[in-house]
Protein backbone atom coordinates (compact mmCIF):
# COMPACT_ATOMS: atom_id res chain seq x y z
CA UNK A 1 0.00 0.00 0.00
CA UNK A 2 1.47 3.16 -0.99
CA UNK A 3 2.51 5.70 1.92
CA UNK A 4 0.56 8.86 2.34
CA UNK A 5 2.53 12.01 1.72
CA UNK A 6 2.09 14.30 4.06
CA UNK A 7 0.64 16.98 2.04
CA UNK A 8 -2.12 14.51 0.97
CA UNK A 9 -3.39 14.31 5.25
CA UNK A 10 -5.46 16.79 4.85
CA UNK A 11 -7.01 16.60 1.80
CA UNK A 12 -7.41 12.47 3.15
CA UNK A 13 -9.52 14.04 6.27
CA UNK A 14 -11.58 16.23 3.34
CA UNK A 15 -12.51 13.53 1.66
CA UNK A 16 -13.28 11.21 4.49
CA UNK A 17 -15.84 13.75 5.31
CA UNK A 18 -16.99 14.61 2.57
CA UNK A 19 -17.98 10.85 1.66
CA UNK A 20 -19.84 10.52 5.58
CA UNK A 21 -21.87 13.75 4.43
CA UNK A 22 -22.71 12.70 1.06
CA UNK A 23 -24.02 9.43 2.61
CA UNK A 24 -25.95 11.59 4.95
CA UNK A 25 -27.33 13.62 2.52
CA UNK A 26 -28.58 10.48 0.36
CA UNK A 27 -30.28 9.21 3.01
CA UNK A 28 -31.70 12.64 3.77
CA UNK A 29 -32.71 13.25 0.15
CA UNK A 30 -34.76 9.89 0.34
CA UNK A 31 -36.50 10.35 3.36
CA UNK A 32 -36.76 13.70 2.99
CA UNK A 33 -39.11 13.08 -0.11
CA UNK A 34 -40.89 10.72 1.59
CA UNK A 35 -42.07 12.85 4.55
CA UNK A 36 -42.86 15.56 2.64
CA UNK A 37 -45.02 13.61 0.30
CA UNK A 38 -46.80 12.22 3.06
CA UNK A 39 -46.90 15.10 5.49
CA UNK A 40 -48.49 16.98 2.14
CA UNK A 41 -51.19 14.38 1.50
CA UNK A 42 -51.77 13.48 5.31
CA UNK A 43 -51.87 17.83 6.42
CA UNK A 44 -53.72 18.68 3.00
CA UNK A 45 -52.50 21.61 0.27
CA UNK A 46 -54.15 24.08 2.51
CA UNK A 47 -52.94 23.07 6.06
CA UNK A 48 -48.82 22.69 3.96
CA UNK A 49 -49.26 25.95 2.79
CA UNK A 50 -50.59 27.39 6.35
CA UNK A 51 -47.44 25.29 8.69
CA UNK A 52 -44.78 26.39 5.88
CA UNK A 53 -46.10 30.28 5.89
CA UNK A 54 -46.86 30.28 9.86
CA UNK A 55 -43.26 28.75 10.64
CA UNK A 56 -41.94 31.23 8.52
CA UNK A 57 -42.78 34.21 10.62
CA UNK A 58 -40.26 32.36 13.06
CA UNK A 59 -37.81 31.99 10.93
CA UNK A 60 -37.87 35.58 9.73
CA UNK A 61 -36.13 36.34 13.26
CA UNK A 62 -33.33 33.86 12.82
CA UNK A 63 -31.32 36.49 11.00
CA UNK A 64 -29.86 36.91 14.31
CA UNK A 65 -29.01 33.51 14.89
CA UNK A 66 -27.50 32.99 11.61
CA UNK A 67 -25.48 35.71 12.07
CA UNK A 68 -24.25 34.73 15.62
CA UNK A 69 -23.51 30.83 14.55
CA UNK A 70 -21.30 31.89 11.03
CA UNK A 71 -19.48 34.25 13.99
CA UNK A 72 -18.96 30.88 16.52
CA UNK A 73 -18.23 28.68 14.03
CA UNK A 74 -15.49 30.94 12.49
CA UNK A 75 -13.68 31.90 15.86
CA UNK A 76 -13.90 28.20 17.03
CA UNK A 77 -12.18 27.19 14.09
CA UNK A 78 -9.64 29.73 14.20
CA UNK A 79 -8.25 29.41 17.54
CA UNK A 80 -7.98 25.76 16.87
CA UNK A 81 -5.86 26.31 13.96
CA UNK A 82 -3.69 28.61 16.40
CA UNK A 83 -3.29 25.97 18.95
CA UNK A 84 -4.49 28.23 21.97
CA UNK A 85 -6.76 25.52 24.10
CA UNK A 86 -7.14 28.63 26.77
CA UNK A 87 -9.03 30.90 24.48
CA UNK A 88 -10.78 27.90 22.65
CA UNK A 89 -12.46 27.09 25.87
CA UNK A 90 -13.19 30.41 26.81
CA UNK A 91 -14.69 31.02 22.97
CA UNK A 92 -16.88 28.57 23.34
CA UNK A 93 -18.44 29.84 26.89
CA UNK A 94 -18.78 32.98 25.76
CA UNK A 95 -20.61 32.07 22.38
CA UNK A 96 -22.73 29.80 24.14
CA UNK A 97 -24.25 32.57 26.29
CA UNK A 98 -24.97 35.07 23.27
CA UNK A 99 -26.48 32.21 22.13
CA UNK A 100 -28.75 31.71 24.97
CA UNK A 101 -29.73 35.66 25.11
CA UNK A 102 -30.61 35.58 21.45
CA UNK A 103 -32.60 32.59 21.54
CA UNK A 104 -34.42 34.96 23.90
CA UNK A 105 -34.90 37.75 21.89
CA UNK A 106 -35.43 35.58 18.96
CA UNK A 107 -38.33 34.62 21.59
CA UNK A 108 -39.52 37.97 22.42
CA UNK A 109 -40.02 39.43 18.89
CA UNK A 110 -42.07 36.12 17.26
CA UNK A 111 -44.61 36.61 20.50
CA UNK A 112 -44.95 40.20 19.81
CA UNK A 113 -44.14 41.51 16.04
CA UNK A 114 -44.52 37.30 15.48
CA UNK A 115 -48.04 37.35 16.36
CA UNK A 116 -49.04 40.70 15.30
CA UNK A 117 -48.22 39.73 11.86
CA UNK A 118 -50.12 36.85 12.05
CA UNK A 119 -53.62 37.96 13.53
CA UNK A 120 -53.46 41.04 11.13
CA UNK A 121 -51.74 40.36 7.57
CA UNK A 122 -51.34 36.67 6.43
CA UNK A 123 -54.17 35.27 4.55
CA UNK A 124 -55.08 31.99 6.53
CA UNK A 125 -58.79 30.95 6.28
CA UNK A 126 -60.65 31.57 9.86
CA UNK A 127 -61.68 27.75 10.26
CA UNK A 128 -57.67 27.35 10.51
CA UNK A 129 -56.25 30.45 12.37
CA UNK A 130 -56.30 28.35 16.06
CA UNK A 131 -53.70 25.91 14.41
CA UNK A 132 -52.20 28.65 12.96
CA UNK A 133 -51.87 29.78 16.29
CA UNK A 134 -50.53 26.83 17.94
CA UNK A 135 -48.00 26.16 14.98
CA UNK A 136 -46.79 29.34 15.61
CA UNK A 137 -46.08 28.71 19.59
CA UNK A 138 -44.21 25.21 18.94
CA UNK A 139 -41.95 26.73 15.83
CA UNK A 140 -41.29 29.19 18.41
CA UNK A 141 -40.24 26.85 21.50
CA UNK A 142 -38.39 24.67 18.83
CA UNK A 143 -36.15 28.15 17.69
CA UNK A 144 -35.13 28.47 20.79
CA UNK A 145 -33.81 25.31 21.29
CA UNK A 146 -32.24 25.39 17.51
CA UNK A 147 -30.31 28.59 18.42
CA UNK A 148 -28.75 27.15 22.02
CA UNK A 149 -27.19 23.70 19.88
CA UNK A 150 -25.45 26.24 17.63
CA UNK A 151 -22.10 26.40 19.56
CA UNK A 152 -22.27 22.53 19.90
CA UNK A 153 -22.57 22.03 16.45
CA UNK A 154 -19.93 24.51 15.22
CA UNK A 155 -17.19 22.45 17.75
CA UNK A 156 -18.20 19.46 16.22
CA UNK A 157 -17.49 20.81 12.82
CA UNK A 158 -14.35 23.06 13.90
CA UNK A 159 -13.02 19.54 15.20
CA UNK A 160 -13.39 17.94 11.55
CA UNK A 161 -15.79 14.84 13.21
CA UNK A 162 -18.29 14.60 10.25
CA UNK A 163 -19.19 11.17 10.61
CA UNK A 164 -20.61 12.14 13.62
CA UNK A 165 -22.71 14.67 12.21
CA UNK A 166 -23.22 12.87 9.81
CA UNK A 167 -24.90 9.94 11.99
CA UNK A 168 -26.49 12.19 14.40
CA UNK A 169 -28.33 14.22 10.98
CA UNK A 170 -29.26 10.74 9.76
CA UNK A 171 -31.01 9.75 13.55
CA UNK A 172 -32.90 12.90 12.58
CA UNK A 173 -33.51 12.22 9.05
CA UNK A 174 -35.47 8.47 10.38
CA UNK A 175 -36.93 10.46 13.24
CA UNK A 176 -39.09 12.06 10.40
CA UNK A 177 -40.44 8.54 9.68
CA UNK A 178 -41.48 8.26 13.20
CA UNK A 179 -43.41 11.90 12.63
CA UNK A 180 -44.81 10.67 9.61
CA UNK A 181 -46.22 7.29 10.89
CA UNK A 182 -47.40 8.87 14.26
CA UNK A 183 -49.24 11.40 11.91
CA UNK A 184 -51.14 9.31 10.35
CA UNK A 185 -52.29 6.86 13.30
CA UNK A 186 -52.94 9.64 15.44
CA UNK A 187 -56.53 10.88 14.91
CA UNK A 188 -56.25 14.81 16.09
CA UNK A 189 -55.79 17.74 14.31
CA UNK A 190 -53.06 17.11 12.20
CA UNK A 191 -51.48 20.75 11.44
CA UNK A 192 -50.79 21.02 15.25
CA UNK A 193 -49.76 17.55 16.07
CA UNK A 194 -47.11 18.14 12.77
CA UNK A 195 -45.61 20.99 14.63
CA UNK A 196 -45.71 19.55 18.10
CA UNK A 197 -43.98 16.45 16.99
CA UNK A 198 -41.44 18.41 15.00
CA UNK A 199 -40.34 20.78 18.34
CA UNK A 200 -39.65 16.88 20.06
CA UNK A 201 -37.54 16.07 17.06
CA UNK A 202 -35.78 19.33 17.60
CA UNK A 203 -35.12 18.74 21.07
CA UNK A 204 -33.94 15.76 21.67
CA UNK A 205 -31.17 16.24 18.59
CA UNK A 206 -30.08 19.37 20.33
CA UNK A 207 -29.88 17.31 23.47
CA UNK A 208 -28.01 14.68 22.09
CA UNK A 209 -25.21 17.56 19.99
CA UNK A 210 -24.98 18.71 23.59
CA UNK A 211 -24.04 15.24 25.63
CA UNK A 212 -21.66 14.35 23.14
CA UNK A 213 -19.54 17.73 23.00
CA UNK A 214 -19.68 17.44 26.96
CA UNK A 215 -18.39 14.40 27.19
CA UNK A 216 -15.44 14.44 24.22
CA UNK A 217 -14.88 17.99 23.84
CA UNK A 218 -13.05 19.57 26.91
CA UNK A 219 -13.23 23.23 26.05
CA UNK A 220 -17.13 22.51 25.94
CA UNK A 221 -18.51 23.24 29.55
CA UNK A 222 -20.96 24.99 31.22
CA UNK A 223 -19.59 27.75 32.19
CA UNK A 224 -20.43 30.71 32.91
CA UNK A 225 -17.36 32.95 31.51
CA UNK A 226 -18.04 36.76 29.93
CA UNK A 227 -14.67 37.88 28.28
CA UNK A 228 -15.04 40.80 27.10
CA UNK A 229 -12.75 41.15 24.56
CA UNK A 230 -13.97 38.10 23.13
CA UNK A 231 -17.87 39.36 23.08
CA UNK A 232 -16.42 42.10 21.18
CA UNK A 233 -14.95 40.48 18.83
CA UNK A 234 -17.98 37.63 18.54
CA UNK A 235 -20.57 40.96 18.09
CA UNK A 236 -18.29 42.81 15.86
CA UNK A 237 -18.11 39.72 13.32
CA UNK A 238 -21.59 38.84 14.14
CA UNK A 239 -23.06 42.55 13.91
CA UNK A 240 -21.61 43.17 10.66
CA UNK A 241 -22.49 39.86 9.50
CA UNK A 242 -26.15 40.52 10.51
CA UNK A 243 -27.51 42.96 8.15
CA UNK A 244 -26.10 40.34 5.46
CA UNK A 245 -27.99 37.10 7.20
CA UNK A 246 -30.98 39.44 8.00
CA UNK A 247 -30.92 40.30 3.99
CA UNK A 248 -31.25 36.55 3.09
CA UNK A 249 -34.11 35.73 5.60
CA UNK A 250 -35.67 38.65 4.71
CA UNK A 251 -35.84 37.98 1.48
CA UNK A 252 -36.80 34.02 1.56
CA UNK A 253 -39.04 34.42 3.91
CA UNK A 254 -40.40 37.90 2.36
CA UNK A 255 -40.72 36.30 -0.98
CA UNK A 256 -43.04 34.12 0.74
CA UNK A 257 -44.83 36.50 2.52
CA UNK A 258 -45.69 38.10 -1.30
CA UNK A 259 -46.90 35.09 -2.86
CA UNK A 260 -49.45 34.83 0.14
CA UNK A 261 -50.68 37.90 -0.08
CA UNK A 262 -51.25 38.15 -4.01
CA UNK A 263 -52.14 33.84 -4.50
CA UNK A 264 -53.05 32.53 -1.03
CA UNK A 265 -52.21 29.16 0.32
CA UNK A 266 -52.48 27.12 -2.45
CA UNK A 267 -49.58 28.79 -4.26
CA UNK A 268 -47.90 28.62 -0.22
CA UNK A 269 -48.10 25.07 -0.77
CA UNK A 270 -45.81 25.07 -4.12
CA UNK A 271 -43.08 27.46 -2.49
CA UNK A 272 -43.55 24.66 0.14
CA UNK A 273 -42.78 21.90 -2.25
CA UNK A 274 -40.11 23.75 -4.26
CA UNK A 275 -38.00 24.53 -0.57
CA UNK A 276 -38.26 20.62 0.23
CA UNK A 277 -36.79 19.57 -2.94
CA UNK A 278 -34.47 22.67 -3.12
CA UNK A 279 -33.57 22.16 0.21
CA UNK A 280 -32.82 18.33 -0.18
CA UNK A 281 -30.61 18.80 -3.08
CA UNK A 282 -28.71 21.60 -2.00
CA UNK A 283 -27.64 19.69 1.00
CA UNK A 284 -25.78 17.84 -0.87
CA UNK A 285 -23.84 21.07 -2.13
CA UNK A 286 -23.77 22.60 1.75
CA UNK A 287 -22.54 19.57 3.17
CA UNK A 288 -19.69 19.12 1.65
CA UNK A 289 -18.64 22.68 2.46
CA UNK A 290 -19.31 21.98 5.50
CA UNK A 291 -16.08 19.54 5.05
CA UNK A 292 -13.73 21.89 3.45
CA UNK A 293 -14.82 25.14 5.90
CA UNK A 294 -12.71 23.85 9.16
CA UNK A 295 -9.57 23.55 7.16
CA UNK A 296 -9.87 26.90 4.80
CA UNK A 297 -10.49 29.06 7.96
CA UNK A 298 -7.43 26.92 9.47
CA UNK A 299 -4.84 27.61 6.39
CA UNK A 300 -5.86 31.21 6.80
CA UNK A 301 -4.86 31.21 10.73
CA UNK A 302 -1.83 29.54 9.60
CA UNK A 303 -0.94 32.31 6.92
CA UNK A 304 -0.72 29.59 4.55
CA UNK A 305 -2.47 31.60 1.64
CA UNK A 306 -1.40 29.15 -1.05
CA UNK A 307 -2.98 26.15 0.90
CA UNK A 308 -6.50 28.92 1.72
CA UNK A 309 -6.27 29.32 -2.39
CA UNK A 310 -6.24 25.48 -3.33
CA UNK A 311 -8.54 24.40 -0.92
CA UNK A 312 -11.53 27.02 -2.13
CA UNK A 313 -10.43 26.16 -5.65
CA UNK A 314 -11.01 22.44 -4.76
CA UNK A 315 -14.24 23.39 -2.98
CA UNK A 316 -15.49 25.19 -6.21
CA UNK A 317 -14.98 22.28 -7.96
CA UNK A 318 -15.86 19.42 -6.38
CA UNK A 319 -19.00 21.40 -4.35
CA UNK A 320 -20.63 22.35 -7.86
CA UNK A 321 -20.12 19.04 -9.71
CA UNK A 322 -21.36 17.10 -6.76
CA UNK A 323 -24.53 19.09 -6.62
CA UNK A 324 -24.75 18.71 -10.87
CA UNK A 325 -24.31 15.21 -10.42
CA UNK A 326 -28.18 15.48 -8.34
CA UNK A 327 -29.56 18.57 -9.83
CA UNK A 328 -29.18 17.99 -13.20
CA UNK A 329 -31.33 14.58 -13.56
CA UNK A 330 -34.15 16.54 -11.22
CA UNK A 331 -34.21 18.98 -13.22
CA UNK A 332 -34.77 17.48 -16.51
CA UNK A 333 -37.69 14.90 -15.00
CA UNK A 334 -39.28 17.26 -12.41
CA UNK A 335 -42.58 16.91 -13.70
CA UNK A 336 -42.22 13.24 -13.29
CA UNK A 337 -40.79 12.94 -9.79
CA UNK A 338 -43.14 15.35 -8.51
CA UNK A 339 -45.97 12.91 -9.88
CA UNK A 340 -44.29 10.28 -8.67
CA UNK A 341 -43.75 11.66 -5.29
CA UNK A 342 -46.98 13.56 -4.75
CA UNK A 343 -50.68 12.69 -4.95
CA UNK A 344 -51.59 16.23 -5.72
CA UNK A 345 -49.14 18.70 -7.21
CA UNK A 346 -49.35 21.90 -6.36
CA UNK A 347 -50.20 24.73 -8.93
CA UNK A 348 -46.24 26.11 -10.14
CA UNK A 349 -44.12 23.46 -8.52
CA UNK A 350 -42.58 22.03 -11.01
CA UNK A 351 -41.47 25.41 -11.92
CA UNK A 352 -40.80 26.77 -9.14
CA UNK A 353 -38.63 23.74 -8.23
CA UNK A 354 -36.80 24.50 -11.46
CA UNK A 355 -35.68 28.13 -11.01
CA UNK A 356 -34.95 26.84 -7.38
CA UNK A 357 -32.72 24.55 -8.41
CA UNK A 358 -30.55 26.85 -10.52
CA UNK A 359 -30.96 29.47 -8.35
CA UNK A 360 -29.12 26.86 -5.85
CA UNK A 361 -26.14 26.96 -8.19
CA UNK A 362 -25.36 30.41 -7.76
CA UNK A 363 -26.13 30.75 -4.32
CA UNK A 364 -23.53 27.59 -3.52
CA UNK A 365 -20.83 29.15 -5.46
CA UNK A 366 -21.56 32.74 -3.20
CA UNK A 367 -21.57 30.77 -0.02
CA UNK A 368 -17.88 28.84 -1.15
CA UNK A 369 -16.48 31.81 -1.91
CA UNK A 370 -17.79 33.61 1.46
CA UNK A 371 -16.54 30.66 3.38
CA UNK A 372 -13.05 32.89 2.75
CA UNK A 373 -14.33 35.91 3.13
CA UNK A 374 -15.24 34.54 6.75
CA UNK A 375 -12.23 33.18 7.57
CA UNK A 376 -10.27 36.60 7.55
CA UNK A 377 -12.87 38.47 9.89
CA UNK A 378 -13.82 40.90 7.61
CA UNK A 379 -17.32 41.10 7.10
CA UNK A 380 -18.68 44.90 6.80
CA UNK A 381 -18.38 45.16 3.17
CA UNK A 382 -20.31 41.51 1.80
CA UNK A 383 -22.78 41.90 4.39
CA UNK A 384 -23.56 45.43 3.18
CA UNK A 385 -23.85 44.36 -0.23
CA UNK A 386 -25.61 40.98 0.67
CA UNK A 387 -27.93 42.48 2.88
CA UNK A 388 -29.10 45.65 0.73
CA UNK A 389 -29.58 43.32 -2.50
CA UNK A 390 -31.70 40.72 -0.45
CA UNK A 391 -33.47 43.06 1.17
CA UNK A 392 -34.40 44.81 -2.15
CA UNK A 393 -35.75 41.38 -3.89
CA UNK A 394 -39.50 40.97 -1.88
CA UNK A 395 -39.94 44.86 -3.17
CA UNK A 396 -39.02 44.22 -6.56
CA UNK A 397 -41.50 41.19 -6.78
CA UNK A 398 -44.02 42.81 -5.04
CA UNK A 399 -43.74 45.11 -7.80
CA UNK A 400 -43.83 42.56 -10.52
CA UNK A 401 -47.01 41.08 -8.76
CA UNK A 402 -48.12 44.01 -9.17
CA UNK A 403 -48.04 44.92 -12.35
CA UNK A 404 -49.38 41.21 -13.47
CA UNK A 405 -46.72 39.24 -13.28
CA UNK A 406 -47.12 35.07 -13.09
CA UNK A 407 -45.51 33.79 -9.08
CA UNK A 408 -42.30 32.48 -10.82
CA UNK A 409 -40.87 35.90 -11.29
CA UNK A 410 -39.87 35.41 -7.59
CA UNK A 411 -37.31 32.90 -8.42
CA UNK A 412 -35.83 34.61 -11.57
CA UNK A 413 -35.24 37.72 -9.64
CA UNK A 414 -33.48 35.56 -6.70
CA UNK A 415 -31.52 34.23 -9.35
CA UNK A 416 -30.54 37.55 -10.69
CA UNK A 417 -29.55 38.80 -7.09
CA UNK A 418 -27.13 35.64 -6.49
CA UNK A 419 -25.25 35.78 -9.84
CA UNK A 420 -24.59 39.18 -9.11
CA UNK A 421 -23.49 38.43 -5.52
CA UNK A 422 -20.80 35.88 -6.33
CA UNK A 423 -19.28 38.27 -8.73
CA UNK A 424 -19.16 40.78 -6.21
CA UNK A 425 -17.92 38.48 -3.58
CA UNK A 426 -15.25 36.96 -5.76
CA UNK A 427 -13.84 40.70 -5.78
CA UNK A 428 -13.89 41.53 -2.03
CA UNK A 429 -12.29 38.53 -1.82
CA UNK A 430 -9.53 38.98 -3.78
CA UNK A 431 -9.09 42.92 -1.97
CA UNK A 432 -8.84 40.86 1.47
CA UNK A 433 -6.38 38.47 0.32
CA UNK A 434 -4.50 39.43 -2.63
CA UNK A 435 -2.18 36.45 -2.26
CA UNK A 436 -4.32 34.80 -4.18
CA UNK A 437 -5.37 34.65 -7.71
CA UNK A 438 -8.16 36.00 -8.53
CA UNK A 439 -8.13 35.13 -12.16
CA UNK A 440 -7.91 31.18 -11.60
CA UNK A 441 -11.21 31.16 -9.27
CA UNK A 442 -12.86 32.85 -11.98
CA UNK A 443 -12.28 30.68 -14.19
CA UNK A 444 -12.48 27.84 -11.96
CA UNK A 445 -16.38 28.88 -11.34
CA UNK A 446 -16.91 29.89 -15.20
CA UNK A 447 -15.45 26.38 -16.42
CA UNK A 448 -17.74 24.46 -13.89
CA UNK A 449 -21.04 26.38 -14.53
CA UNK A 450 -19.77 25.39 -19.03
CA UNK A 451 -19.50 21.97 -17.80
CA UNK A 452 -23.14 22.04 -16.02
CA UNK A 453 -24.95 23.59 -18.83
CA UNK A 454 -23.52 21.17 -21.50
CA UNK A 455 -24.26 18.34 -19.47
CA UNK A 456 -27.73 19.73 -19.00
CA UNK A 457 -28.05 20.07 -22.61
CA UNK A 458 -26.60 17.14 -23.52
CA UNK A 459 -28.51 14.85 -21.11
CA UNK A 460 -32.11 16.56 -22.31
CA UNK A 461 -31.09 16.23 -25.86
CA UNK A 462 -30.18 12.25 -25.73
CA UNK A 463 -32.94 11.06 -23.43
CA UNK A 464 -35.74 13.35 -25.51
CA UNK A 465 -36.35 10.40 -27.18
CA UNK A 466 -37.69 8.11 -24.61
CA UNK A 467 -41.25 8.17 -23.14
CA UNK A 468 -41.85 10.06 -19.66
CA UNK A 469 -41.23 6.32 -17.37
CA UNK A 470 -39.25 5.85 -14.21
CA UNK A 471 -36.64 3.80 -17.22
CA UNK A 472 -36.34 7.10 -18.08
CA UNK A 473 -35.21 8.77 -14.87
CA UNK A 474 -32.65 6.07 -14.05
CA UNK A 475 -31.17 6.84 -17.90
CA UNK A 476 -31.37 10.28 -17.04
CA UNK A 477 -29.20 10.06 -13.91
CA UNK A 478 -26.95 7.51 -15.83
CA UNK A 479 -26.25 9.61 -19.04
CA UNK A 480 -25.67 12.72 -16.38
CA UNK A 481 -23.65 11.10 -14.23
CA UNK A 482 -21.28 10.03 -17.29
CA UNK A 483 -21.69 13.02 -19.19
CA UNK A 484 -20.52 15.61 -15.89
CA UNK A 485 -17.61 13.15 -14.58
CA UNK A 486 -15.89 13.10 -17.92
CA UNK A 487 -16.43 16.88 -18.83
CA UNK A 488 -15.27 17.78 -15.36
CA UNK A 489 -12.19 15.49 -15.47
CA UNK A 490 -10.96 16.82 -18.71
CA UNK A 491 -12.07 20.46 -18.55
CA UNK A 492 -11.97 21.39 -14.56
CA UNK A 493 -9.55 19.45 -12.81
CA UNK A 494 -6.26 20.39 -12.68
CA UNK A 495 -3.03 17.49 -12.93
CA UNK A 496 -2.59 18.13 -9.13
CA UNK A 497 -6.11 17.02 -8.07
CA UNK A 498 -6.31 14.49 -10.75
CA UNK A 499 -3.53 13.00 -8.98
CA UNK A 500 -5.14 13.61 -5.19
CA UNK A 501 -8.13 11.68 -6.63
CA UNK A 502 -6.12 8.96 -8.29
CA UNK A 503 -4.83 8.28 -4.72
CA UNK A 504 -7.17 8.34 -2.95
CA UNK A 505 -8.88 5.79 -4.88
CA UNK A 506 -5.44 3.16 -5.32
CA UNK A 507 -5.52 4.11 -1.12
CA UNK A 508 -8.36 2.78 -0.98
CA UNK A 509 -8.05 -0.39 -3.31
CA UNK A 510 -5.14 -1.49 -1.63
CA UNK A 511 -6.70 -1.34 1.56
CA UNK A 512 -9.45 -3.35 0.23
CA UNK A 513 -6.97 -5.85 -0.75
CA UNK A 514 -5.53 -5.80 2.54
CA UNK A 515 -8.10 -6.55 4.04
CA UNK A 516 -9.31 -9.40 1.73
CA UNK A 517 -5.49 -11.07 2.21
CA UNK A 518 -5.79 -10.90 6.17
CA UNK A 519 -9.31 -12.48 6.11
Amino acid sequence: MPQMPPTQSNKKRIAKNTIALYVRMFVNLVVSLYTSRVVLATLGIEDYGIYGVVGGIVGMFSFLNAAQSGATSRFLTYEMGKGNKQKLKDTFSSALIVHVIIAFVVVILAETIGIWFLENKLVIPEERMHAARWVLQLSIISSFFSITQVPYNATIIAHEKMDVYAYVEMLHVFLKLGIVYLLMMVNIDKLILYAALVLAVTILIAVIYMLYCILHYEEVSLRFIWDKGIIKSLLSFSGFNLFGNMGGIFNLQGTNFVVNMFFGVTYNAAVGVATTVSGAIEGFASNVLTAFRPQITKDYAREDYHGFEKYIDMAIKVILIIYCLVAIPAFIEMDKILSLWLKEVPVCANIFCRLMLINIFFSTMRHIITVGIHATGRVKTISMWTGTLQMLNPFVIWFLYKAGMPPQYTYVSIIIVNALLSAIDLGLLHNYVSQIRIRKLAISCLLVLAVCSASLLLSNYLINFMDSSISRIFVSILVCTALTLSMSWFICLEKGQKETIKYYISSKIHRKKRITNYQ
